[in-house]
């Protein structure tokens, strides 16, 4: 892979991770198929988004943590099944052909733009359940966006937000409990891939310094007050418009 189609794909990762923060989202699930048209392998790119999703949701988790916005009963459960089916996940992409794989992000991508542009939660208290139901969470969860995060190189973020605030979750403990989670799933999907040795180490170095700038300088326009949801309608477009690109390349 050429250095300036390396350095484009860092830029590329700055702004998307930068945009992406101030949405409260990461940014793997358009990151993977930027680098697909740039010309890198589908499960390198993969690879490569689970490691930048766990170092800008490494800053984001430390963030959170210091608000107490993370519930740890629900997110131990699940980070334990999530580290274990990641792996899995990112193993079985082996046995998916290239076009099949296309075809299941392209359903992604058509699911993330949707919750962007049209899933508006409704605040609500933080679920008060029993240990026993946050447990039948945990491993639901655990379970179902470990092997598909690990599958698609996204880190089941998206997966779980949405359940977590359907359950009871105030929107902002759902999404700085899935940050915790998506760090832990996100490392264990990587160490999957890399195992396989779908790994450009330069493209890696060069997209990791490009992704914690872009989640400091978001961060910093966080307390600009951006509006998100404006970001948010943004990038559901441009969901759509990929998926709709990498759906005629199969035509």
């Amino acid at each position: 892979m050429e250095m300036t189609t390396v350095l484009l794909a860092s830029l590329l990762v700055f702004l998307f991770t930068t945009v992406l923060t101030v949405a409260g989202v990461g940014a793997a699930f358009i990151i993977i198929p930027t680098f697909y048209w740039l010309g890198v392998p589908l499960t390198e790119a993969m690879a490569i988004a689970l490691l930048l999703n766990a170092i800008s949701m490494s800053f984001a988790s430390a963030n959170y943590i210091r608000y107490k916005l993370v519930n740890f009963r629900t997110a131990i459960p699940i980070i334990i099944l999530a580290v274990l089916f990641s792996p899995l996940g990112a193993y079985s992409t082996r046995y998916f052909s290239k076009n099949a794989l296309v075809l299941i992000f392209v359903f992604f991508l058509v699911f993330a733009g949707s919750m962007m542009l049209f899933y508006l939660p409704k605040k609500k208290s933080e679920v008060s359940g029993s240990t026993a139901r946050e447990l039948k969470t945990g491993i639901g969860l655990g379970i179902g966006a470990g092997y598909l995060g690990g599958l698609l190189g996204v880190g089941g973020g998206n997966f779980i937000v949405p359940t977590l605030v359907w359950l009871g979750f105030d929107p902002k403990n759902a999404s700085a409990t899935t940050a915790f989670i998506v760090v832990f799933a996100s490392l264990s999907g990587f160490f999957g891939h890399a195992a396989l040795g779908n790994i450009n180490w330069n493209l890696l170095v060069l997209s990791a310094i490009g992704s914690i700038a872009g989640a400091l300088v978001g961060s910093w326009l966080m307390h600009r007050k951006l509006e998100a949801r404006q970001v948010k309608k943004i990038i559901g477009i441009v969901l759509y418009a990929i998926a709709a690109k990498m759906l005629w390349s199969l035509v």
